[in-house]
């Protein structure tokens, strides 16, 4: 199983617990808005430290309080897609793309800057900058940078959120690109039911 996740986090009077196994492909967070999944998605990427648990990802231990394991992000090969995107505005998008490659490992890069950019569709897109960009457009710049950070598998916080519906469709046709031509892993977040269906995605619902 990719993922094997069981955690929990308290904060602010609020107790967010969650324990799934998650296949291959997609495997979605899905509840209201306020039921953690975006907390979730944060503790299995290292940003967040659970309160107790355990976190497999692909058969590595990335975090186990009982035996005081705490890999930092860094280490956790988490390729990491925000729903505010944090794109550099003072970088053009070539240099957002080098970052995430200048992130990774060299041991560790399976994607050169060329082949993102080929897989993802922006070339005419490099010299340009963020704030000059459609949504849909900076998200593809978003995945690519995660893309080249080296990942071992994605985590994707609500992606079409932002987005009219023919950039949902084009954002949606990518990701199901990535599960099946590059075969990576995805954490995916939503409240949409219609777009996790679309994803065939592994249900994981939070309340």
């Amino acid at each position: 199983m990719p993922f094997d996740v069981d955690l929990t986090l308290r904060r602010g009077g609020k107790t967010i617990a969650a324990r799934f196994s998650g296949g291959e492909g997609i495997t979605a967070l899905f509840g209201p808005s306020g039921a953690g999944k975006t907390s979730v998605l944060d503790m299995v990427a290292g940003l967040v430290r659970p309160d107790a648990g355990r976190i497999v990802v692909g058969g590595e231990v990335l975090f186990d309080s009982a035996k005081g394991v705490n890999l930092p992000p860094e280490r956790r090969r988490c390729g990491y897609v925000f729903q505010d995107l944090r794109l550099f505005p003072h970088r053009k998008v070539r240099d957002n793309l080098l970052f995430g490659w200048r992130l990774a490992r060299p041991e560790a890069r399976w994607l050169s800057l060329g082949d993102a950019v080929d897989f993802l569709g922006i070339a005419h897109l490099l010299d340009r900058a963020p704030a000059s960009l459609s949504g849909g457009e900076a998200q593809r710049v978003a995945i690519g940078r995660a893309l080249l950070s080296g990942p071992a598998f994605l985590a994707m916080d609500e992606p079409l959120s932002s987005l009219d519906h023919s950039r949902r469709e084009e954002i949606l046709r990518l990701v199901t690109r990535i599960r099946d031509e590059l075969r990576l892993p995805i954490l995916y977040v939503s409240h949409d039911p219609a777009e996790i269906d679309r994803l065939e995605a592994t249900v994981i619902r939070l309340d």
